[in-house]
């Protein structure tokens, strides 16, 4: 592994990592709820969000907006703090569409996010639908100061999956908005998921090749799963949505980052749901087992992040 921004023992990029590398201690993300709704909710570009979208699948319990972010900070920062020894935080605007707003208002949230001593900078996450110029240029000016990233879910590159999800967007889009907050001073992470009903490996993974191109800081994976209330929870008991099964999302998973430049910063690798809502897939794995299933498959292979593009992989015997 020639490259020294892989973590030897992960075999890849982690964020992590990354983190601890640029500000010198352990850094955590803290997730908050800020109260905002999305375009693809309230009539704008549709209603009834995304059919696999059920916020409380992966918001904590105590990220709710009655409560001021204030105080959502400091339980998530005690946490952290207890759990991990973490110095320093990256307030996580996570719920729904967290650019979708009146600039008045992002910047009165975001301000009291970064007043905290302990808060090193903020990650927004939006949909490309969502960014106005006012909201851009407030998170570029932030970011002159403070570490800002967005978040920005494309999910896929697909747009026939994109309409068949209810996403409410485009790749065209998602291109546009990439090429507006490039040069911002801006970090970039993609949001995506493999195991859409009709997806294949190939077409999954040519999303890595894209992502290669593209001033793209880090990403999100993760492996498609249903949730109670959701449309995609009603097509599983239909039988029209079939997850796929852990062995298959652990390969794709290692292909993905196989191909994916180093200098590309993981964030996540699975998704989960709490098993009160979740519906399916069900491998009934704690999320350290998630992460090193996916961690011992590149050690077994003997590959890495990234090595594919330099034929490491190859010349290894490993494929």
């Amino acid at each position: 592994m020639p490259d020294l921004l892989i973590n030897p023992d992960l075999r890849f990029n982690s964020y992590g990592t990354y983190l601890r590398r640029r500000f010198g201690c352990r850094v955590s993300k803290v997730n908050v709820d800020g109260g905002f709704t999305c375009p693809n909710r309230d009539g704008t570009r549709g209603t009834g969000g995304c059919i696999y979208c059920d916020n409380a699948s992966f918001s904590p319990g105590g990220t709710v907006a009655e409560i001021p972010i204030e105080i959502q900070m400091a339980e998530g920062m005690a946490y952290h703090r207890r759990r991990l020894g973490s110095e320093k935080f990256i307030v996580y605007f996570q719920k729904f569409t967290n650019t979708y707003a009146p600039v008045e208002r992002l910047r009165d949230l975001y301000t009291r996010a970064l007043a905290h001593p302990d808060v090193i900078g903020i990650s927004v996450g939006t949909r490309p639908d969502s960014l106005s110029d006012e909201a851009l240029d407030l998170l570029a000016d932030l970011a002159k100061r403070h570490y800002v990233c967005i978040e920005l879910g494309l999910q896929s590159m697909d747009d026939k999956i994109l309409q068949q999800i209810g996403r409410g967007h485009t790749l065209t889009e998602y291109l546009e908005a990439v090429a507006r907050i490039e040069g911002r001073g801006i970090e970039l992470c993609t949001h995506l998921i493999y195991g859409f009903p009709g997806e294949t490996r190939d077409g999954f993974l040519r999303t890595a090749d894209m992502m290669a191109g593209l001033p793209v800081n880090s990403v999100k994976i993760h492996q498609l799963h249903a949730v109670k209330g959701t449309r995609l929870a009603k097509l599983y008991h239909q039988g029209d949505f079939v997850p796929i099964t852990h062995q298959e999302y652990v390969a794709t998973a290692c292909d993905f980052l196989e191909i994916l430049p180093p200098r590309i910063a993981i964030q996540r690798l699975y998704g989960s749901a709490p098993l009160t809502i979740r519906v399916a897939p069900t491998w009934d794995l704690k999320n350290n087992q998630m992460w090193f299933s996916i961690v011992n498959e590149l050690k077994r292979r003997g590959t890495w992040q990234g090595c594919r593009l330099t034929d490491s992989c190859l010349k290894a015997g490993n494929l």
